[in-house]
């Protein structure tokens, strides 16, 4: 079967709200995070580190059965990636620990 053309998507000129994230053990997924006050989960991969999306809109159900399954990396495919998402650079922290503007 031959590859699909992939264009990655544009990263979000919106400001980047950090969301707490707890890693995860899969093969595509590193880390997963959710903010309640907002709905929107944060989802970061092995691969492309340095690089957080966020899915808006999404119930606390969908979250916690994410965290819950066997496979993160066929739940992300079958129930998150259709979602709409904001693409962000996560800011490096600045030397001294205080997060970079």
């Amino acid at each position: 079967m031959p590859k699909k053309d992939f264009t990655p998507a544009p990263f979000s000129d919106k400001p980047y709200r950090a969301i707490p994230l707890t890693p995860v053990e899969s093969h595509q997924i590193a880390a997963i995070g959710y903010d309640a006050a907002t709905k929107t989960l944060a989802v970061t991969f092995n691969r492309g580190s340095g690089t957080v999306y966020h899915y808006p809109n999404v119930e606390p159900a969908l979250h916690a059965d994410f965290m819950a399954a066997e496979s993160k990396g066929r739940f992300f495919d079958a129930m998150v990636r259709p979602i709409a998402f904001e693409k962000f650079r996560v800011p490096e922290p600045a030397k001294d620990g205080a997060a970079a503007a």
